[in-house]
């Protein structure tokens, strides 16, 4: 999960995983931004201001869901542009479209390529830019279904439509056309590289480049005193055991079975605790309301604790003894690799990207997709503990040090857009 905000020393951070002789100068437009939080929008965070350590000059361009937040402002070294049209709305994205338009042509003498994180909406305006003023432009997927346009399924059936619906269809097969037309894509997991191959983007224009996170923040705990300080500052009790979900309250993580599960936990061990750290957001599958219903109406105020948006996902982690991340769907699940940098044993669910992450009995303790028993049977498991479950969490943590740092991921991207920089030389 994103935090609300990155640590103050984020700029040096950076100066660390970047390589300083990159100049090159970078647009990055996504739909949302901080302070919204997200595992994409955390992503486009750390390349912004990975570039912009690196000497680059780097705009965001963004749209404003909030009316108090600036039009303008620097962040992490970087220019952020909150664009029109403002407020909260789902159908405001596509006003988006126009006035990111008109921004990427007014900046263009002061960047030399596009990336675009979440290009459902956002990749059109870009590849248009893009072929234009013959820039490279990258287009990454946040989320499944962006290029089938399955994704926009939830929000078409309010109006009995599907991605196959006839005016849907038509929309969708010259929004894609035009997409082709990028430089290249960055499948972030196997199963966004395969949604691209099925829709008849060349392997050519595909680059997997997973999402990465800061290990020297999200690490393991290295001494019992340093968990009791963190939960005293945190007002969880010291001698429950407690388990964790850190992420947006979304229904597609299936969090409505997992407080279902944890009532059955509660009912059979009396010093457990579960963390919910994260909040609805602005998505329509929010159901925070639905959550906090269920936990007063079964009486388990007590054994579930609603955070709210935080800044600080990582001493909640810390503080925690196991992660429970049971997702319906997931392009990557960057709450995972967190969770696994944290040392963590994790229970996550097989489904979508989360399964280029973790490996049963390896790693993690993997569960099927909406299936209680084998969640309430895993939980368990791991509440017993043992040697088993403790190599699991010490075998996450190496994995996401050697494939998911920061560094490994920001060089991937420099290297990507040298090479297309390279063959697609600014004039």
């Amino acid at each position: 999960m994103a935090p609300d905000v990155f640590p103050s020393d984020i700029s040096d951070r950076m100066r660390d995983r970047v390589n300083p002789s990159m100049t090159v100068n970078v647009c990055i437009l996504t739909e949302t931004y901080y302070p919204v939080t997200g595992g994409g929008e955390t992503q486009a965070r750390v390349l912004a201001a990975g570039f912009a350590s690196s000497g680059s000059s780097v705009h965001v361009l963004t749209r404003r869901t909030d009316r108090e937040l600036p039009k303008s402002e620097s962040l992490d070294g970087a220019t952020v542009w909150r664009l029109p049209p403002a407020g909260r709305g789902h159908l405001k994205k596509w006003g988006l479209v126009l006035s990111a338009f008109i921004r990427l042509v007014r900046l263009r003498h002061s960047y030399d390529v596009i990336i675009v994180g979440g290009y459902r909406v956002m990749g059109i305006p870009a590849v248009i830019v893009a072929k234009i003023l013959r820039k490279p432009c990258i287009l990454k997927a946040d989320s499944i279904g962006e290029f089938s346009g399955e994704f926009f399924d939830p929000g078409l059936r309010r109006f009995g439509l599907s991605h196959k619906s006839f005016p849907i269809a038509v929309f969708l097969t010259a929004r894609n056309w035009l997409l082709r037309k990028s430089s290249a894509f960055v499948a972030i997991s196997t199963v966004i590289a395969d949604e691209l191959r099925e829709n008849n983007v060349i392997d050519a224009q595909i680059l997997r480049i997973p999402n990465s996170v800061d290990t020297t923040r999200f690490r393991s705990v290295s001494h019992p005193e340093e968990k009791l300080a963190l939960r005293n500052a945190l007002k969880i009790p010291q001698h429950m055991k407690v388990g964790i979900f850190t992420g947006r309250l979304d229904a597609t993580k299936g969090l409505p079975m997992l407080l279902r599960t944890w009532a059955d936990i509660c009912r059979e061990f009396d010093d457990t605790l579960l963390v919910l750290v994260g909040s609805g957001g602005i998505g329509i599958e929010n159901c925070e309301d639905q959550l906090r219903r269920f936990v007063s109406d079964k009486n388990l105020g007590s054994r579930v604790v609603f955070t709210g948006s935080v800044n600080n996902v990582d001493e909640y982690l810390k503080a925690a003894d196991f992660f429970v991340f049971p997702t319906e769907r997931e392009a990557f699940g960057i709450s995972i690799i967190e969770a696994l940098a944290c040392e963590l044993p994790v229970i996550a669910t097989a489904t979508g990207g989360v399964c280029d992450i973790v490996s049963d009995s390896k790693n993690a303790v993997v569960v099927p997709v909406n299936d209680q028993g084998a969640l309430l049977t895993a939980i368990k498991k791991v509440l017993h503990g043992g040697d088993a479950i403790r190599v699991l969490a010490e075998n996450g943590r190496r994995l996401v040090v050697e494939r998911y740092n920061e560094r490994r991921i920001l060089q991937q991207y420099q290297s990507l857009i040298d090479d297309l920089i390279g063959v697609n030389p600014h004039e």
